[in-house]
């Protein structure tokens, strides 16, 4: 076998354990921030003719009250993501339709305008798919896009700041 192709399988071994730690207390603060800011969204979407929740949102809870001290958790990054992705595929979907080669394009567009902006936010390279699987208009890009990150840093700035520990955000621009 080609020793390249050796040492390229080789690397995918990994070498080390995770670093993740199980903390009773953090557990406990993600499950409020999460209980609460999905709780909030879903009200939303019962009181109003809007529907407020989408699956990225789930995601974006875990960043913000799991690892609220990572790059990719602070306000920028959350609401920043959420908003470029979202421009990206409905820009996408709007000129080239819902495809799979228009998906592709979105994801990849999304992912490349949120690095060249620094607000990458993982959970929000879903939101192209969101836009193009829902059919979705213009104004999902505010409702519920834009007000719903806003509302996840919102509860995140309340409930992370409960914890003397914690220090949320660690930057916003």
């Amino acid at each position: 076998m080609n020793s390249h192709f050796i040492g390229f399988l080789m690397k995918m071994r990994g070498k080390a354990r995770s670093p993740l730690k199980a903390n009773p207390w953090n557990a406990f603060m993600g499950f409020i921030g999460g209980f609460l800011a999905i709780g909030l969204l879903a009200f939303l979407t019962n009181v109003t003719s809007d529907l407020w929740i989408m699956a990225p949102f789930g995601a974006s809870c875990v960043l913000a009250f799991a690892v609220w001290d990572a790059p990719f958790s602070q306000p920028r990054n959350i609401i920043g993501g959420h908003f470029i992705s979202t421009l990206a595929g409905l820009a996408v979907y709007h000129a080239a339709g819902n495809g799979p080669v228009a998906m592709a394009i979105g994801v990849g567009l999304a992912i490349s305008l949120m690095v060249l902006t620094k607000t990458t936010h993982p959970p929000a390279g879903a939101d192209p798919l969101v836009v193009m699987m829902s059919g979705s208009g213009w104004s999902f890009l505010v409702a519920p896009v834009l007000i719903g990150a806003v509302m996840i840093v919102l509860v995140a700035l309340l409930v992370n700041n409960q914890d003397k520990k914690r220090n949320y955000p660690t930057f916003w621009f």
